[in-house]
């Protein structure tokens, strides 16, 4: 299967937000009336405020990743040289067919365009396939950078060097 990754339209923003939290609500990862869930589903806002990136088949969206760059609101835990990607989600009937693996490049590719020395993320110490993923594409961990952003959610920090 061929994997487009390109710039969400605006007309797609709605179902991008619902791709995202479906991908996360269907693993468990946030409860139904979790605050998060809002902030999932505000494709528009990242749009606006960061970069949002969509992998299709040409017909479906198959994943999202928001992409932080340096100055985006959304940015948790990058410096000024680093790029930072979040809310990687995959649509369920698209997983296993290396679409978070293709969006994760993609963040890493974007990261080197903008000139940045590195590319860090935050994952829920729960998200053991995400991790792998990242693994696989040589992302190390950063325990210096773990952090909680409410009580009871914990967050592994993850660096790759360019």
């Amino acid at each position: 299967m061929t994997t487009d990754i390109r710039l969400a339209r605006p007309a797609e923003y709605e179902a991008v937000g619902e791709l995202t939290v479906e991908a996360y609500s269907s693993d468990g990862f946030i409860p139904v009336r979790s605050e998060y869930r809002l902030t999932l589903l505000a494709a528009a806002d990242r749009a606006e405020k960061a970069e949002l990136w969509v992998a299709t088949n040409g017909t479906q969206l198959l994943g999202t990743v928001t992409f932080c760059p340096p100055g985006s609101v959304y940015r948790e835990i990058g410096a000024d040289d680093e790029g930072e990607f979040r809310m990687l989600g995959v649509s369920s009937k698209a997983r296993g067919l290396g679409v978070g693996t293709a969006l994760s490049e993609h963040c890493v590719e974007r990261s080197r365009e903008l000139g940045l020395r590195r590319v860090v993320l935050s994952s829920a110490t729960y998200m053991t396939t995400a991790h792998r993923i990242y693994e696989r594409l040589g992302f190390t961990r950063l325990p210096e950078r773990d952090w909680s952003p409410v009580p009871g959610v914990d967050l592994y920090a993850f660096t790759l060097d360019l």
